[in-house]
C-alpha cells in the first residue's frame, strides 16, 4: 500500500442530494466531518476516492471531474488498495482520520451509473471518522498513518 499521497480537491454541498462544489479549503471537526458538508454528523463523516479511480471509467462521454461521485476528498498518489476498516491516514502534520467503510450502496438515481453504466464510488470509496481536526488545503500531504 503507497503511502505517499496529496489531496488533489476537496468538495463539499450543504444539502444532501445537491453536486458537490470544490473548494480550496475546509475544516475537519472532530467526530463530526467536514464543517458545512451535508454529510457531516452522519457515520460516513468524510469520504474519500483516488484520482486514479477516474481513469476506470476513461472513454465514456461524460465529463468526471472530482466531486462528481459525491466524494469529499480525492487523492492522488495515495493506494487504497489493502485497506481496511481501522487504517488511520494523516493530513498534513496533524489531522488524523480513521477508516470506518469501504466502499457504498449506490443509490438508485445515480447520475453516473445511468450515464456510464457503472459507478466507482461503490467498490473503491472509503469513509472516514475525523479522530483530530483542523484545516486542510488543496495540496496537502495524506499519508497512511
Amino acid at each position: 500500500m503507497t503511502t505517499d499521497g496529496r489531496i488533489h480537491s476537496i468538495s463539499v454541498s450543504e444539502t444532501k442530494g445537491d453536486q458537490k462544489h470544490n473548494v480550496g479549503e475546509a475544516t475537519l471537526v472532530k467526530n463530526h466531518g467536514i464543517d458545512g458538508d451535508a454529510h457531516a454528523g452522519s457515520e460516513r463523516q468524510v469520504s474519500l476516492l483516488p484520482l486514479e479511480s477516474f481513469s476506470k471509467l476513461d472513454g465514456y462521454l461524460v465529463d468526471l471531474k472530482p466531486g462528481v461521485f459525491a466524494e469529499n476528498l480525492t487523492t492522488t498518489g495515495l493506494d487504497f488498495e489493502g485497506v481496511s476498516i481501522g487504517h488511520r491516514l494523516v493530513v498534513g502534520e496533524r489531522i488524523v482520520l480513521e477508516v470506518t467503510q469501504i466502499g457504498k450502496e449506490c443509490h438508485n438515481d445515480c447520475h453516473i451509473r445511468e450515464v456510464v453504466g457503472d459507478c466507482i464510488m461503490p467498490r473503491e470509496g472509503v469513509f472516514v471518522r475525523v479522530l483530530k481536526g483542523g484545516v486542510i488545503r488543496v495540496g496537502d500531504a495524506i499519508v497512511w498513518g
